[in-house]
């Protein structure tokens, strides 16, 4: 396991970031093996541990929290707050009075007195971010959290957010949780520099592009007429459309995939070694998110950290996906309000 510099805090974490999204609920409920699997990882050098509290309405906290009580002190614990956590409107966002409210039921659920990593999960469009900023400072000073950080930011809300926090003197983002993959690489363009520019750690989630890049999805084992066995297509819900073969963008990132698949066969190694291997050999990249659900798939995750990607074979990469490009463009976490057709037109 590679370790590197949490931004400019002096803080080492793993090249590896445990994610625990798949963890509680319709996932992986049972919470014992789910403790076996974040033990696995920790044993095999990954010091790093994201989850939210969104994931599994706050279970997936919880079942963190259990499996670290006797190793808390080994891990950089991270969690995120934005997300809908209950019925009343309020129990949401970047507000000072959800976030000091909010803070305290992760603390509670994770069984810890502090957090390392702090994220905004999502922008906020309607909360200035001197408010967000202001309730975090506080929070750090409590002792309760000990680095800010967030996620899907624009290189513009990037450099908002730090000039913020150099005029006003608050606690300023360390590190930026983004997408990155083979299929999607439009961080490239903007979003890396600026980060670097700043100082930040860049952790990237989905770096196996929500399953397409598992192996399963290549011409020679997929039915078009049944486009996918997994869980992710088969739940249907607001990430569907990710999967339908009728998109022409997505028969687009079928024909990349299996392409990227054939070079990985060709260089000895399997489609998730060379995926999780491209996003944490990008010099701008601080960690790679790996979300496993089942023991089995962090055994074959785990290998990329011994890999390395040579130039022609990262040339050859870029012919099939170009850099600073994403094959489906449609294929991120967040879009701008601001950015899109509708808002550009009037």
């Amino acid at each position: 396991m590679h370790y590197r510099p949490l931004g400019d805090t002096g803080v080492q974490v793993s090249s590896l970031c445990l994610g625990t999204m798949m963890f509680g609920g319709r996932n992986n409920a049972d919470h014992d093996d789910c403790a076996r699997i974040i033990n696995t990882a920790l044993d095999a050098g990954i010091n790093f541990v994201d989850t939210a509290d969104v994931y599994a309405a706050g279970e997936s906290e919880e079942i963190v929290g259990k499996a670290l009580r006797s190793r808390r002190d080994e891990v950089v614990l991270a969690t995120k707050f934005q997300g809908q956590m209950g019925d009343d409107r309020n129990q949401r966002g970047a507000s000072r009075r959800w976030i000091v409210a909010e803070v305290e039921n992760s603390l509670r659920r994770l069984g810890t007195d502090h957090i390392d990593l702090y994220q905004l999960h999502r922008p906020n469009p309607g909360t200035a971010i001197e408010e967000t900023l202001s309730a975090l400072t506080d929070l750090v000073h409590q002792g309760k959290i000990l680095y800010v950080g967030h996620s899907a930011f624009q290189a513009s809300q990037i450099v908002e957010a730090q000039w913020v926090s150099q005029q006003r003197r608050l606690q300023r983002f360390v590190s930026e949780q983004a997408t990155y993959s083979l299929l999607v690489r439009g961080i490239e363009a903007d979003v890396l520099p600026t980060a670097i520019r700043h100082e930040m750690s860049v952790i990237c989630y989905s770096p196996l592009a929500a399953g397409w890049l598992s192996g399963k999805w290549r011409r020679d084992n997929l039915d078009a007429a049944k486009p996918s066995e997994g869980r992710r297509a088969q739940g249907g819900g607001m990430f569907a459309h990710r999967y339908d073969l009728s998109d022409p963008a997505n028969v687009a990132k079928l024909d990349a995939a299996d392409a990227l698949g054939r070079l990985a066969d060709e260089n000895g190694m399997t489609l998730v070694e060379l995926a999780i291997a491209f996003v944490i050999n990008h010099p701008g990249v601080t960690s790679a998110i790996i979300g496993p659900r089942t023991m089995e798939q962090l055994v074959t995750q785990l290998p990329a950290t011994g890999i390395t990607l040579g130039a022609d074979l990262l040339d050859r990469i870029d012919a099939i996906v170009a850099p600073g490009t994403s094959v489906n463009p449609f294929d991120v976490s967040y879009v701008n309000p601001a950015l899109r057709p509708e808002a550009l037109r009037r």
